[in-house]
C-alpha cells in the first residue's frame, strides 16, 4: 500500500499548513498521520463544514449565516480516517413528526428550516483522537484527553480523560487530580519553544511533579 501524500505510516504532516477551510483554525505542531485513508486532513476527517471547495459560494454568500467551526489547539495527534462531523444537526428534527429535511421548493412555504446550530468543536491541546474515531457536533475535547480507536464521541470531555467505545465512556483519568491541576496551570503547550528544549528531559517522562517545580523557578 502507498500514498502520494502520506509515503508511510510512520509519518504525517503539520495541519495548519495543509487547511484552505476559514472556518477550520488548528495550532502549531499538531499533526494528522493519514495513511491508510490516502486524503488530506480536510479532506477525509472534516465533514459538512461550510466554508470547503464545494460550498465555499454559499457559505459567502451569508445565506446560513454564521456557522459552527472546528477549532483544534497544539500540540494533538490525529490518526488515520478520525472524523469531526459538523453543520449541527444538519436540518433533522427529532422533535417533529418527520425528521426529513423538507425542500420547500417541492413541498411549499409552509415548510420550516429544521437546521439547528450544535456550536463550535473543540479540541484542546495535546489531545490524541484514534483511527476512525468519530467526534459529534458540537464536542468539547478538554486538553490532554485520549480518544480511542473508533469510538464515537457525543458529550464534552474532560481534560486528561481517556474514552472508548460508542457511544463514547470515560474510562480513566491519564493522571492524578493534583497532577491535572498542575499540568492545566503549566499550560506547557504555551512555552516558547526554546523553554520545551531545556525541559525534554522531564517531558519525556512521567514526572509531572518535577515539571512543576521547574515551572514555578520560571
Amino acid at each position: 500500500m502507498s500514498s502520494s501524500i502520506f509515503p508511510t505510516w510512520l509519518g504525517g504532516y503539520e495541519v495548519k499548513n495543509h487547511i484552505t477551510n476559514p472556518n477550520i483554525q488548528v495550532g502549531d505542531y499538531t499533526y494528522y498521520s493519514g495513511f491508510y485513508h490516502e486524503k488530506h486532513f480536510e479532506d477525509q476527517c472534516v465533514h459538512y463544514l461550510l466554508g470547503d471547495a464545494s460550498s465555499q459560494k454559499i457559505w459567502e454568500s451569508g445565506v446560513f449565516g454564521e456557522v459552527d467551526k472546528l477549532i483544534i489547539g497544539k500540540y494533538c495527534s490525529i490518526a488515520s480516517g478520525a472524523i469531526f462531523m459538523l453543520a449541527g444537526n444538519q436540518g433533522h428534527r427529532h422533535d417533529w413528526i418527520s425528521s426529513f429535511p423538507f425542500d420547500y421548493e417541492v413541498f411549499g412555504e409552509k415548510v420550516k428550516s429544521g437546521f439547528e446550530r450544535a456550536g463550535d468543536t473543540i479540541v484542546g491541546n495535546d489531545v490524541w483522537v484514534g483511527s476512525e474515531c468519530v467526534i459529534m457536533p458540537g464536542v468539547t475535547i478538554g486538553d490532554g484527553a485520549v480518544i480511542g480507536a473508533r469510538a464515537v464521541v457525543t458529550k464534552d470531555v474532560e481534560p486528561y480523560t481517556v474514552v472508548v467505545g460508542n457511544p463514547g465512556k470515560a474510562v480513566k483519568k491519564r493522571f492524578t487530580e493534583q497532577q491535572i491541576a498542575m499540568l492545566l496551570d503549566m499550560k506547557w503547550w504555551s512555552w516558547p519553544l526554546e523553554k520545551l528544549q531545556d525541559n525534554m528531559d522531564l517531558m519525556c517522562s512521567s514526572d509531572i511533579e518535577g515539571l512543576f517545580e521547574r515551572y514555578r523557578q520560571f
